[in-house]
Order: C-alpha cells, then sequence, then structure tokens
C-alpha cells in the first residue's frame, strides 16, 4: 500500500495486470478524527492540525502489509468500491464508514508516525466547517500559487482583484477555478489562514490580541473577532484563557 499526503505529485507506470483501488481521504475529514481519535491530548481542531502535521510528517510512504492482511483489506476495498457506485450515497454511508474503519485498524499499525509530547488538556468546541463539493482532480497552478500567496503574506489587503492580478485571470474565472480546487472563495480561504495564524500567536506567543490581529492582516479589532469567532467557535480573548496563556488581552 502506498500513503500519499495531500498535493503529492506521484505517477506510475503499467507492470502487466494489477487492480489499483484508489481511496480519497478529504483533509477535513482526516484532522476531524485525528481530534477524536486524541481528544484527550489535543484542546481543539486547530490543534489537531497541527498535531496531525506533525506526527504524520512524511509525504509518501509505502507500507509492507504482509499476505494476511492484504487478503482481508482486498474483500473490503472490493466492497466500497461497489457502494461508491451505487446511488445514492447517503444510503450506504454507515456501511461505508465500517469498511474504512476496519481498513484503517489494518493499515494504522504500518504508518511511520514521529514521537511527539504533548500535555494533556479538555478539548474545546469548534464550530465545523461547512460541508462542501468534493472534486478530486489536479488542482491548476493558479489556484495553488494563490493559496501560496494567502498562506505566506495574510497581512496584506488582499482583494479578488488583486489576486487575479498576481495569476493572470479574471476575478470571475479565479473564483471558479479557486472554488473547484479547495471548495471555498479565496478570500473565505484568506479567512480560514488568518483565523489559524492569530490562533498560533495567541497560543505561543505573548501578543496582545489587537497586536495579533494586525499582524494576521484584521486591522479592525470587531470585524476580526467576529470573522475568528465564526470559524473557531470563541472569540480570540476566550481563546487565549482557555489555552492557559500567560498573555495580555
Amino acid at each position: 500500500m502506498v500513503l500519499l499526503a495531500a498535493n503529492v505529485l506521484c505517477g506510475s507506470e503499467p507492470e502487466g495486470h494489477i487492480t489499483l483501488t484508489t481511496i480519497h481521504a478529504d483533509t477535513d475529514y482526516v484532522i476531524d478524527q485525528v481530534y477524536w481519535q486524541h481528544a484527550g491530548l489535543v484542546r481543539d481542531r486547530l490543534d489537531a492540525q497541527d498535531f496531525a502535521a506533525t506526527i504524520y510528517a512524511e509525504p509518501a510512504q509505502v507500507l509492507s502489509l504482509g499476505e494476511r492482511q492484504a487478503e482481508a483489506l482486498t474483500t473490503w476495498l472490493d466492497e466500497m468500491v461497489a457502494l461508491s457506485a451505487e446511488r445514492p450515497v447517503a444510503r450506504y454511508f454507515f456501511r461505508m464508514q465500517a469498511l474504512w474503519f476496519s481498513i484503517a485498524h489494518v493499515i494504522a499499525p504500518f504508518i511511520k508516525a514521529s514521537p511527539v509530547r504533548i500535555s494533556a488538556a479538555r478539548p474545546s468546541h469548534v464550530r465545523p466547517t461547512l460541508p462542501r463539493e468534493r472534486r478530486f482532480a489536479p488542482i491548476r497552478e493558479e489556484a495553488r500559487r494563490v493559496a501560496e500567496l494567502l498562506r505566506t503574506s495574510p497581512e496584506r489587503r488582499w482583494t479578488l482583484a488583486a489576486l487575479a492580478m498576481e495569476v493572470h485571470l479574471s476575478a470571475a474565472q479565479l473564483g471558479r477555478v479557486f472554488v473547484d480546487a479547495f471548495g471555498k472563495t479565496p478570500l473565505a480561504f484568506l479567512t480560514m489562514v488568518r483565523a489559524e495564524r492569530l490562533a498560533r500567536y495567541l497560543r505561543e506567543t505573548d501578543l496582545t490580541v489587537t497586536e495579533a490581529m494586525w499582524r494576521v492582516g484584521w486591522r479592525s479589532r470587531s470585524h476580526g473577532t467576529e470573522l475568528f469567532r465564526q470559524y473557531v467557535g470563541l472569540t480570540p480573548g476566550a481563546y487565549r484563557r482557555r489555552q492557559g496563556s500567560c498573555g495580555r488581552n
């Protein structure tokens, strides 16, 4: 079995007759599972995202399962493939979940993880992201470039027009390309990046809430507070208090 992280480019060459089954695990789904699996260790889903990035650091792994485990997986994979073609999908949702968890239970011991030490803390509530259509297709370079700009420079006063100019697309075309790639508009993606960056500042620095907001690009404390609350489920001040930080508010 080959395990690939998100956005890892890969290829293969035909070699005789083989049957290949590919399972796409959405990043949001994986983070949610990590959150519940390690609920006694991580505070919230933002914490779970950092935790997952730490313990699953390798972009690609080859898992040598052995013949017995491989035979067990074959039956489950075949059933998952058959059910994935059935409609309506919701009718078989729980069976497919059960099959996936059976598969994950077998392969988990073979996945290489980095050892980490993290103090126990009670998890806090985080508002889940809205459901969205999932399309598993190569990400266009323009969308990848815009996401990189937003991640590396969230403090800039980005507009859709300014981002479109960076990748030589119209604003409308960029909007379509980006939503197809990431399931949200560029500006919604920017809000997510800013909220995650602000959460990290509140956890790891003694910056005031206002100072931290300026660093992520929110010039208005009230506006930033509302956007952060919508994404995380807490105001920045409440989030910092929940982390037990000694920083100033």
